[in-house]
C-alpha cells in the first residue's frame, strides 16, 4: 500500500487548517453544513450527468489503486520471460504449456496460452494491442471523471457564494441573518476551490499516472512475448528490454546470466 497518498492529502488539507488558525480563525467557521450540501451535492450531480453508467462502474473498481497501484514487478517479469525464452529455445513452444499456471501476470500468460495454441505471432501482436489500447482508453476516461470534478467544483462554489449573498440581501433588516448569510458565501467558495485543488484533480493525475505505468508494463510484456516467438535468446531479450526495466534488474538478467541463456 502507498500510504503518500493519505499523507499528502492530509497535509494539504491539514496545512489550510493549520494556516487559518495561525490567521487567528476557528476550525468551527470553515465547517459550514448548507455549503457543502450545495458544493459537493452539486458536483456530483453535475459529474453524474456527464459521465456514463459504464465509466462509473469502472472508476468504482479503480479507485482502490489510488493506494494500492497494480503495477508489474519488472526485474521479477524479465526473469519470467528470460526462463520461458530458455524454456521454449530448449524444448520448444508447447513445453511452455506447463509452466503457464505458474506465471503471474495475466496478460503475459494469455499471451504464452495464444502462441502455445499455434497463433501467429503478428497475431497475438495485434489481439494484445487492441486489449490494451481499448484498456488505457477506457480507464483514462473514467479517471478523467475527477478532472471533471475538479472543472465544475469551483464553479459550484460559486453558485453557493451568489446563493448566500442573496440571502443576505433578503434579511438586511434582520442583522442576526447577515452572518449566517455572508459565512455561507464565501465557506462554499473555499469548498468549491480546495476541494478541486486540493483533492479532486490531484486524483484525477494520480490515477491517470497509474494507467501510464501500467500500460508501459503491458508494453514491455508485448515486446518480450514477441522475442520469445522469434526465438531471440536471454542476452538479446536482456537488451531489448532494459529501457522498461532499467538499471536495477534481477540477477538472472545480468550480463553474464544472459550470455547462459544465449548459449
Amino acid at each position: 500500500m502507498d500510504y503518500s497518498a493519505i499523507f499528502a492529502i492530509v497535509l494539504a488539507f491539514a496545512s489550510i487548517i493549520v494556516g487559518n488558525a495561525m490567521e487567528g480563525g476557528h476550525l468551527s467557521a470553515l465547517i459550514q453544513p448548507t455549503a457543502a450540501f450545495i458544493v459537493f451535492g452539486g458536483t456530483l450531480g453535475a459529474v453524474w450527468l456527464g459521465a456514463t453508467p459504464a465509466e462509473l462502474r469502472l472508476l468504482r473498481g479503480m479507485m482502490p489503486r489510488i493506494l494500492r497501484p497494480n503495477l508489474a514487478d519488472r526485474p521479477k517479469l524479465l526473469e519470467d520471460i528470460l526462463q520461458l525464452s530458455s524454456l521454449v529455445r530448449r524444448e520448444g513452444m508447447l513445453a511452455a504449456e506447463a509452466r503457464l499456471p505458474d506465471i503471474s501476470d495475466p496478460l503475459l500468460r494469455r499471451g504464452m496460452q495464444m502462441l502455445v495454441d499455434g497463433s501467429a505471432s503478428e497475431d497475438v501482436q495485434e489481439a494484445l494491442e487492441t486489449e490494451i489500447d481499448m484498456s488505457e482508453h477506457h480507464s483514462t476516461n473514467a479517471a478523467k471523471l475527477w478532472d471533471d470534478a475538479g472543472g465544475y467544483c469551483p464553479t459550484v462554489g460559486i453558485l453557493g457564494a451568489v446563493l448566500g449573498l442573496i440571502h443576505v440581501m433578503q434579511n438586511l433588516t434582520d442583522p442576526s441573518a447577515l452572518g449566517a448569510g455572508i459565512a455561507v458565501a464565501f465557506v462554499a467558495t473555499i469548498y468549491g476551490v480546495g476541494a478541486a485543488n486540493l483533492l479532486f484533480l490531484p486524483l484525477g493525475k494520480r490515477l491517470k499516472k497509474v494507467i501510464e505505468v501500467e500500460t508501459e508494463d503491458r508494453t514491455m510484456i508485448l515486446a518480450g512475448l514477441a522475442a520469445i516467438a522469434t526465438g531471440a535468446n536471454g542476452r538479446q531479450i536482456s537488451e531489448k528490454l532494459a529501457p522498461w526495466v532499467g538499471l536495477h534488474g534481477p540477477k538472472s538478467s545480468t550480463p553474464e546470466a544472459a550470455e547462459r541463456e544465449a548459449a
